[in-house]
């Protein structure tokens, strides 16, 4: 049966519901401990024109390079060598079951707000109450359960209908003199370069958790019936999305002081739209966030799952990976998975803002993979002969898509990148693993140096916990 093609508008709707997610939830509070209004307006306008072009990556990956469908990571293996493919393999895993942690904390603090146990989310109660929905989901992952069409339209229904009342309250409740009292957050009061763009800097974690899954955009473009639609979707739909990302932001910020907005506990919208209109406000988003956020669970959990097993399909994972029960699910590889995702959630535990910490590492992790996919990008523009159509365009969205790679992990911040490494560098076992099944060398000359440098920074991170430089409890 021919696949049903898609017309604009719902190529559109695909592209912004596979990018807004659950962080939206939570959005106004996570900025506001960043940055002020006119940062968090610069670092939207910095974020979108770099996802932007990073989307044209993919879109034109997809384009030119057909035959590399094992993945985001097939783009680091083609450009950059088998253990430059692993780690974006890796990397881009270390993302999706990381962010299945935030996803817990999340979802018991919006289950807190009906039954205090769970308090913020990040109490032993919420701890054993995450443990069993996570195990639960892996039973119904086990029993074959797909994702049907009517629960995606509910979970789609519990983010936009609580959206749209919130933006109605919050323009309603517009203050102006709150807007613009400490709008560039600087000592001075006043725009100051460098304290505007240290406040810049410390959104962009923010805005790239927000944004995962942006790849996944441009592969539903794919659906497009008219093939010019695939890019205006595309951008139609960022655009789209930053503007919800803009408008949730700013006029949170325009409700509430800054210091008020970063104190609320999550999901700050709950909490700030209960500020506005009473306690229905925050029943109506904490019940969203609970339907939508397992929706989510689900999901990513089915996602997370797959990607080890289909790399190791492609020989970039070990063999363990592809076992499948009689349903076809991916038996090794949700349970390893799960293990690790079980371990992670007692970080509720031990640091004192669980969300942001697990969306920050999640962040961090995905980096790595969208970086060679820019890098990649430009490779092949470079690589192709001068007389090639649309040539010096590619090399520009490659040259463009590099430069904000390169600045999201140095605005990401030392910290984390040595706690990401703490998680990669236990993957050069897994690298090993494969290469010996393979029968191949283990590393060439430059992924020597590569591999020397992951394990160096991961020694650095074991040290600076040790001494104190970085506390993971205040993270």
């Amino acid at each position: 049966m021919e696949e049903k093609k898609v017309g604009l508008i719902p190529l559109i709707a695909l592209v912004v519901g596979s990018i807004i997610g659950g962080g939206i939830f939570n959005l106004m509070s996570d900025m506001a401990v960043e940055a002020s209004v006119g940062p968090v307006i610069i670092g939207w306008i910095i974020a979108g024109i770099g996802m932007g072009f990073l989307a044209f990556c993919f879109q034109n990956l997809s384009a030119k390079r057909p035959d590399l469908d094992a993945g985001i990571y097939s783009y680091a293996k083609e450009g950059f060598g088998k253990y430059m493919g692993f780690n974006s393999a890796w990397g881009y895993w270390l993302s999706a079951f990381l962010g299945n942690v935030a996803y817990g904390t999340l979802l018991f603090s919006s289950i807190g707000y009906f039954f205090p146990i769970f308090e913020d989310g990040q109490n032993l109660a919420s701890v054993i109450g995450a443990s069993i929905m996570l195990w639960l989901v892996h039973a119904l992952i086990l029993k074959g359960v797909e994702t049907a069409s009517f629960i995606n339209a509910i979970v789609t229904a519990a983010k936009l209908i609580p959206l749209a009342i919130f933006f109605v309250a919050m323009f309603v409740a517009f203050k102006l003199d709150v807007f613009t009292a400490d709008f560039w957050g600087t000592i001075s009061g006043n725009f100051t370069f460098k304290e505007v763009m240290d406040q810049v800097q410390g959104t962009m974690l923010v805005t790239v958790w927000v944004f995962i899954g942006i790849e996944g955009a441009v592969v539903f473009s794919g659906r497009a019936k008219v093939k010019s639609d695939v890019g205006k979707a595309t951008i139609i739909g960022l655009v789209t999305v930053i503007a919800i990302y803009l408008l949730t932001t700013i006029l949170s910020m325009a409700v509430l002081t800054r210091p008020e907005l970063a104190e609320l506990p999550q999901p700050a919208m709950a909490y700030l739209l209960e500020s506005v209109v009473g306690k229905w406000g925050a029943i109506l988003i904490n019940i969203g966030v609970i339907i939508s956020v397992s929706g989510a669970w689900l999901a990513w959990t089915m996602f997370a799952a797959e990607l080890p097993y289909q790399a190791a399909k492609q020989g970039a994972f070990p063999k363990f990976f592809v076992k499948e029960n009689k349903n076809g699910a991916p038996v090794n590889s949700l349970l390893f998975t799960n293990v690790l995702i079980q371990l992670f959630l007692f970080t509720f535990l031990v640091s004192s803002r669980a969300y942001n910490f697990a969306f920050s590492l999640a962040s961090s992790a995905i980096l790595i993979p969208y970086a060679f996919t820019a890098f990649y990008q430009l490779k092949l523009s470079l690589l192709e002969s001068n007389g090639t159509k649309r040539r010096n365009q590619n090399i520009i969205i490659g040259v463009v898509a590099s430069v904000y790679a390169i600045w999201l992990i140095y605005a990401g911040g030392v910290d984390y990148l040595l706690l990401t490494m703490l998680l990669y560098a236990p993957g050069i076992i897994i690298y090993a693993w494969v290469q010996k099944e393979n029968k191949e060398k283990l590393f060439t000359k430059s992924e020597w140096i590569a591999a020397a440098v992951v394990v160096a920074l991961f020694l650095l991170a074991i040290v600076q916990i040790i001494n104190g430089s970085i506390d993971i409890s205040n993270m």
